[in-house]
């Protein structure tokens, strides 16, 4: 009918315009557009302005350094006109010696040496000290260099010089990577003591995984009892759920150094009780146990409210149904009452898990050496000022999460849920 409609528009015009019908409707299906454009523009323009240029200041900025670069003009002429593997002749040592000068001049000698120091460890102190005697340097610059000290010959050094000579560079995504650049210039992985970074970020996410399990058991019958149980008692339940909203997230954290740590009261309960003796308190604190035990409680609002939000419209009848049919309470729950409530369950679980990978102040409180998060490292660089290496560990974060997130969404996502 709407078909035939559409067709015999064009034939009808609006009497206070002499349009066509179809060309009045149009012209206010557009004016209906830009008025929902308007309303929304506000929000679109705040998400732009907090959120997508900080990130792609973020993504840029861990790509660019130019801490080396700027102060280096003579270096980059010599790298660019000589291919990478080429040993560093006298005219390579004359050109480091000018750029010193400049370095000294300028007092960027420290951000020079700090670029390098990223690729080559130590070699900050080397940039800084010979900045400051560049301005008696004689020729041959070379010798005078290397007698000055050896180092300037390591080709280590040349090649993380080589590297910093552009601003843009992957160097910060291979050192996150656990890899480094060889002195011939190409990548190798770290030595098995200064490999840091992998293994953090896969413990971050299993740790992160374990949590939003832990949290996904403990909250599924607490947001079944909100929903089922009656308005009064289903209200002061609530009230313990939200309970650590209201509690500022410092007072949670140090309320549990307190309870678990080797003298706190958990410990003295158990020693008390007879269960443990004194010798051998549990460490429940400055560890992975520690972190989890705290993030669970920290986090576990954030999973019951979204299970909560979908059981609660969920009508009993459903389960009445199935068991009057011959269902069991097994059969009922998993095929009848668990289908209903997955996007409650896949919601609260994302939630959950991206903010665990996120968190940083709670594994730095209680977590110490083995329940740190990758997030403690991108938040010592930020404090250390090696930004370019914060936004590089930060990128590839992001990039985990929105990688389990695709892999979530083509898994098993709301459209892919069955019911019954």
């Amino acid at each position: 009918m709407a078909d035939l409609t559409a067709t015999a528009v064009p034939l009808s015009l609006d009497r206070r315009e002499g349009v066509p019908l179809r060309v009045a409707l149009m012209r206010a299906q557009s004016r209906a557009r830009r008025r929902a454009f308007l309303l929304v523009l506000p929000l679109l323009l705040f998400i732009v302005i907090t959120f997508m240029i900080p990130i792609a200041q973020m993504l840029q900025r861990s790509v660019y350094n130019d801490g080396f670069s700027q102060t280096s003009p003579h270096l980059a002429e010599w790298f660019a006109a000589n291919p990478a593997g080429t040993e560093p002749d006298e005219t390579a040592f004359a050109a480091l010696a000018a750029d010193l000068v400049l370095m000294n001049q300028n007092r960027l000698a420290g951000a020079a040496g700090t670029r390098i120091n990223y690729l080559a460890p130590g070699s900050r102190s080397l940039f800084t000290a010979a900045a400051r005697g560049a301005d008696g340097l004689k020729p041959p610059y070379k010798a005078a260099l290397l007698a000055e000290d050896s180092a300037w010959g390591d080709p280590l050094i040349w090649t993380a010089m080589r590297e910093a000579a552009s601003p843009w560079t992957s160097d910060f995504y291979l050192i996150g990577l656990d890899a480094r650049r060889s002195a011939d210039g190409g990548i190798e992985r770290a030595a098995e003591t200064n490999r840091v970074y992998l293994p953090l970020y896969m413990r971050t996410f299993v740790l992160s995984g374990l949590i939003t399990g832990i949290c996904l058991l403990l909250a599924f019958p607490i947001a079944h009892l909100l929903a089922t149980l009656p308005l009064a008692r289903a209200n002061l339940l609530m009230i313990l759920v939200l309970l650590p909203f209201w509690t500022s997230l410092l007072v949670r954290t140090t309320s549990w150094i307190v309870l678990l740590q080797g003298q706190g009261v958990f410990n003295g309960l158990l020693v008390a009780s007879g269960v443990i003796d004194d010798a051998n308190r549990l460490e429940l604190i400055y560890n992975q146990i520690g972190t989890i035990i705290v993030m669970v409680h920290i986090l576990l609002p954030f999973m019951v409210l979204p299970i909560y939000s979908v059981m609660r419209v969920i009508p009993p009848s459903y389960a009445r149904a199935a068991r009057s049919l011959g269902a069991t309470s097994w059969t009922t729950f998993r095929r009848v009452y668990l289908p209903q409530t997955l996007p409650g369950i896949g919601a609260g679980v994302l939630l959950v898990f991206i903010l665990a990978v996120g968190y940083y102040i709670t594994p730095a409180l209680v977590g110490g050496a083995e329940g740190q998060l990758f997030s403690n490292q991108i938040q010592f660089h930020m404090s250390k000022s090696n930004w370019s290496q914060a936004a590089a560990l930060s990128s590839m974060l992001l990039v985990g999460v929105l990688l389990l997130y695709w892999l979530y969404d083509r898994l098993v996502g709301i459209d892919k849920l069955k019911f019954g």
